[in-house]
């Protein structure tokens, strides 16, 4: 369960372990008032700490903690301070998104200023020194964005080669149907992705006219498939065995992906990621970069042009 510490009490937790919520994520962003002001999330840290300590008292067995670098008036040595308070939390996984500012997608991101946010050069810094800290302190780094005590089940599925990449982040429910319930949820079923209407006035004439929410869909091709198998192995191993994509979608590995090895080359040369005749693998300097790595392989981002961008950015 999803949970916002501002907006429950001891009894809403009572409520979730009742009917058999065992684990949870938790928003935190960051501890630094200015920043929480500067984004318009003020969460007090007893209240973090609070909820924490109710959901162990309740039984849950696993507690995420969500954080966000590249906020507003962030500094290396400022996040380090809400990453050192977070480990004083001992949560069982920690979450480290890259703030995505999308003001063209999410007009309320106007707000924000683009002069106060920091720079790629720092936010790699901050990223590095978060990976850093967290390591040195016991979490295993399980790919861009997760970090999880090595017992944890996330840190034992990537060392077993069985971590999958879904919409929340990683997971171990590899090849699961995915439904998508609310408003702009997504779905994954098989080949087929779904979409549910993107505003509340649209999604509610559908529900209440008995009729499907769906607004879009999608039906992957074979070429979708290899290629969301192969960004899904490097996102989630680390590496991939060439020789059996090679086997599983019978393509000469090599031949199929030319142009994307082509655009690796620089990558390669910065010694961010090493393709050899059998294998890619990702050395720990390239996890910093692990989208821009996949990326190539993405056929729909290739000659990509647009006069406005569509995407956040990857740094």
């Amino acid at each position: 369960m999803e949970i916002d510490p501002r907006e429950l009490n001891r009894d809403h937790i009572a409520a979730l372990a009742e009917a058999g919520f065992k684990r949870m994520s938790m928003g935190v962003q960051d501890f630094d008032p200015r920043v929480q002001e500067a984004v318009n999330r003020v969460q007090p840290e007893h209240m973090t700490r609070d909820v924490l300590t109710w959901s162990r008292e309740l039984g849950f067995t696993s507690v995420n903690v969500d954080l966000i670098y590249g906020l507003p008036f962030q500094t290396v040595r400022s996040f380090e301070e809400t990453v050192r308070r977070i480990l004083t939390f001992d949560p069982d996984r920690i979450a480290v998104f890259n703030y995505a500012h999308v003001p063209w997608l999410k007009p309320h991101q106007k707000l924000i200023l683009q002069a106060d946010l920091p720079t790629p050069e720092r936010k790699l810094e901050i990223l590095k020194m978060t990976i850093e800290t967290l390591a040195a302190n016991g979490y295993a780094y399980i790919g861009m964005d997760h970090f999880a005590k090595p017992d944890d089940e996330l840190a034992r599925a990537q060392r077993g080669k069985t971590l999958y990449r879904n919409f929340q982040g990683y997971s171990t429910r590899s090849g699961a149907d995915l439904y998508g319930l609310g408003m702009s949820s997504i779905g994954h079923f098989g080949r087929v992705y779904a979409q549910n209407q993107k505003t509340l006035p649209a999604y509610y004439r559908a529900i209440g006219s008995g009729e499907f929410a769906t607004h879009v869909g999608y039906h992957m091709t074979d070429d979708d498939v290899l290629r969301k198998h192969v960004i899904m192995r490097l996102m989630c191993d680390l590496e991939l065995d060439i020789r059996d994509v090679e086997r599983r979608f019978d393509i000469a590995f090599h031949d199929y992906f030319a142009s994307s090895l082509n655009a690796l080359a620089s990558l390669q040369d910065d010694g961010l990621v090493e393709i050899r005749d059998d294998r890619i693998a990702i050395p720990e300097a390239g996890r910093l970069l692990l989208r821009n790595i996949a990326m190539p392989f993405d056929a729909y981002l290739d000659g990509m042009t647009r006069k406005t961008p569509i995407f956040s950015r990857t740094v």
